[in-house]
């Protein structure tokens, strides 16, 4: 099998089992992203996310990551539910989490895609990446040819926008590797730094977690600061405003992945209804979704938050 071969081989391998994208380039050093990355750590920017300050090398050098690694496949799932999805709650989930966490399905799918791989070229090094350790995604995915990072650090399609997970095989087989992605086509463009109710979005692509409404229902561990009253607009885990202003995401489709799909009447719960959420039913409509990250202390929190603020 040549290398061009291989390249088409692995993309083929991808749709099959529902990625929406798939590019593949070279392992080398992120020499370029370096000086972003220290800037935004200098800046505190990871709030209390210390693990990002962590693997500062493994980050930048995927062989650090794999031994003898020459190539990063990074592959895009789709989870957008539709333009017209049924979510009548007035408290707001981020669509990526309405039904199973994406890194069990995610990790499955690659792990079954290297299965297939391996048929063809026989035993090869690698590992698969599902937000499991320090890997730039989205420099990568730019790197393999599959779209630009925009103001709001989300990776975009021209064709499709942005609601994808991303993920990666590290490895040492070498296909033929895919053109970098050229340009930048948010232009003059600034909806997602207008639209942002607590200026998290700065003009140099960068999130400032500490006013990212993501990062304070999710990851933020301590008390939320009453600055913060009034500006959640209705967010209990996660925040999709900046994507769901992006011009570029008219052009998103729904995705055909069962498990993405809305599991639940929570869905169409009142604020009444959030109120009386207790750690068992939190269990049983939740364990199996990336909920679980934040926990249901948190998301209690956030639901107190949100509703008392208003």
């Amino acid at each position: 099998m040549t290398r061009t071969q291989l390249n088409q081989f692995i993309k083929d391998e991808a749709l099959k089992r529902g990625f929406s994208h798939c590019g593949i380039a070279r392992a080398e050093r992120l020499d370029d992203h370096e000086p972003r990355l220290v800037e935004w750590l200098s800046k505190n920017m990871n709030g209390n996310m210390h693990y990002m300050e962590n693997h500062f090398e493994k980050r930048l050098d995927p062989r650090l990551l794999v031994d003898g690694a020459k190539t990063v496949i990074s592959v895009m799932m789709n989870y957008f539910p539709g333009h017209n999805a049924e979510y009548r709650s007035p408290l707001k989930i981020s669509k990526y989490a309405w039904n199973i966490d994406y890194h069990f399905v995610i990790k499955d799918k690659l792990f079954n895609m290297v299965e297939a791989m391996k048929e063809k070229t026989g035993d090869f090094n690698y590992r698969v990446f599902v937000d499991s350790a320090p890997v730039l995604d989205r420099a990568w995915a730019v790197r393999a040819g599959i779209g630009w990072i925009g103001k709001n650090s989300m990776l975009i399609s021209r064709k499709t926008g942005s609601f994808y997970f991303l993920a990666e095989i590290i490895c040492d087989l070498e296909p033929e590797y895919d053109i970098p992605f050229g340009g930048n086509y948010c232009g003059d463009c600034t909806r997602c730094i207008d639209s942002c109710p607590t200026e998290a979005i700065t003009n140099n692509k960068t999130i400032d977690a500490n006013k990212c409404i993501s990062y304070l229902t999710i990851e933020l561990k301590d008390e939320i600061e009453s600055a913060f009253s009034g500006h959640y607009k209705d967010w209990i885990f996660g925040c999709d405003i900046c994507q769901d202003v992006c011009p570029w995401n008219k052009f998103s489709i729904k995705h055909s992945i069962e498990e993405f799909k809305p599991s639940g009447h929570w869905t169409e719960w009142s604020a009444g209804d959030w109120h009386l959420l207790n750690n068992p039913l939190f269990n049983e409509l939740f364990g199996n979704s990336a909920l679980k990250r934040a926990g249901f202390n948190k998301l209690k929190n956030s639901i107190n938050f949100v509703t008392l603020s208003k």
